[in-house]
């Protein structure tokens, strides 16, 4: 049996306005930056910023937002758990991947000139 895939959606309709409403802050700011486009850029930027910053708190007090802050919290949690290598481990790790792309590149040339030689001075015989 398939199982339908589950899709989250805004719960209530206080959350629905409350979106509705940071769209609305949001898509205000920019056209009263363009309204203003007479005014000083100062105003007109401060204008900007002050809805798009109320834009923002209102998106934050929704659930979304708050399970977005939820969402950041734990990156951080998990990000504090990671064992990082040490100065040495990583120099060396470097020093691995270094070696290996010198290999590589090594590796390819040689490939390369060999089916060069090959293709046009055995098979073609188009000598240079």
């Amino acid at each position: 049996m398939a199982s339908t895939p589950s899709v989250e959606t805004v719960a209530t309709g206080g959350d629905r306005l409350k979106l509705i409403g940071a769209a609305v802050l949001l898509l205000a700011g920019l056209v009263a930056y363009y309204v203003l486009g007479t005014q000083a850029l100062w105003l007109r930027v401060i204008a900007l910023l002050v809805l798009v910053a109320a834009a923002v708190a209102v998106f934050l007090s929704a659930e979304p937002g708050k399970q977005l802050i939820a969402y950041g919290q734990d990156s951080v949690k998990e990000t504090k758990k990671v064992v990082w290598p040490t100065r040495k481990e990583a120099m060396q790790m470097t020093g691995y991947v270094f070696a290996f792309v010198v290999v590589m590149a090594l590796f390819l040339f040689l490939t390369d000139k060999t089916l060069e030689w090959v293709l046009y001075d055995l098979i073609l015989g188009w000598k240079r």
